[in-house]
């Protein structure tokens, strides 16, 4: 039982899995398309949740808020299914392929059997594609992967299943309908928007000036804290932003070509513009991790590192806020 679906590898897991189950269905949409309809650039910063001993910081919106938005912009119905039971979520599932529907999964990272050691860790909100099952194992498209795989029932029963923050509980979801005459640009036009709101919230869990809070923590934590507590903060904050999807720099990446791509439809030279600024501030984001990542492994040279990383925060929270606003008005 082997559908007839087509695998592309992509930066980020969710922003794939649209894209393929979409492409499935006959709609070709890019990744940085679907990403910034979706309104996929975000922040968020949780003292008060604790993630692997660190608190929750995030650079992406809840698990299928991309899709979702994204979904309803473009007129396209999503059905989207959990189950307390199981067997009933395997039962569905087959069900799907047997029909010929092509299924998005999410699931958590730590178990799947084809990940590299180095990448797992206790992270429920992954997504992929099951589109087959041969041999008692079941046919995973992962978008993050260059190449297809498989998983046992057994094996997919507890990525389904994983527990912890954000359990799945065998969350599985796949278009229903997809309307004839797709609105690109008034989609286009409320996911910028919809990002720009966001960023520029006026309350400091999210948006810049979250950003600038996490910031004006980091010497804090050292003070209070210590350096052992401080420097797995600062790692579990670059690994949300470079490992989870690509989070921080890569998300600024792919939000340049989703400007690029949008100028051209909505006939707008300002968005090309734009888009080489954010590019260039994603930059930033990868220096910021790459001086994180120095003080992790204690290869750091430079004095008072602390205060040094909390200003490269604040200085890209300014740029971003520049950006952002200059964003708002080009549309």
């Amino acid at each position: 039982m082997k559908l007839n679906f087509e695998h592309h590898q992509t930066a980020h897991c969710e922003n794939g899995v649209a894209s393929n189950l979409l492409l499935n269905r006959g709609l070709k949409l890019s990744e940085p398309m679907i990403f910034g309809i979706g309104s996929g650039l975000f922040f968020v910063y949780l003292p008060f949740l604790k993630v692997n001993f660190a608190p929750g910081f995030s650079y992406r919106p809840m698990p299928g808020a991309i899709f979702s938005k994204a979904a309803k912009r473009l007129g396209i119905k999503i059905k989207r299914e959990k189950f307390s039971n199981p067997q009933d979520a395997q039962k569905a599932l087959e069900r799907n392929l047997e029909q010929n529907i092509p299924t998005g999964l999410q699931v958590g990272v730590f178990n799947l059997t084809y990940f590299p050691e180095e990448y797992k860790f206790h992270f429920n909100a992954h997504n992929l594609v099951v589109y087959g099952k041969e041999d008692g194992k079941f046919l995973i498209s992962d978008p993050v992967m260059d190449y297809t795989t498989t998983l046992t029932e057994a094996e997919l029963e507890k990525v389904r299943y994983a527990k912890g923050a954000l359990p799945p509980k065998g969350h599985m979801y796949y278009p229903i309908y997809i309307p004839e005459d797709i609105h690109l640009e008034e989609a286009i036009k409320k996911g910028i928007k919809d990002t720009c709101k966001n960023m520029l919230a006026p309350v400091p869990l999210i948006g810049v000036k979250a950003m600038r809070w996490v910031a004006k923590s980091i010497p804090k934590w050292a003070e209070k804290k210590g350096t052992k507590v401080t420097n797995h903060y600062l790692g579990q904050l670059i690994r949300m932003q470079e490992e989870i999807g690509t989070g921080g720099g890569g998300f600024r990446f792919i939000y340049g070509a989703f400007l690029q791509e949008a100028s051209v439809i909505l006939k707008n030279d300002e968005l090309k513009e734009l888009s080489k600024e954010i590019t260039a501030i994603g930059d930033l984001w990868r220096d910021f991790a790459v001086d994180i990542a120095r003080v992790y492994k204690n290869r750091n040279a430079k004095s008072d590192i602390y205060n040094t990383l909390s200003k490269t925060m604040l200085h890209i929270a300014d740029l971003e806020e520049a950006f952002y606003k200059k964003l708002r008005k080009a549309i």
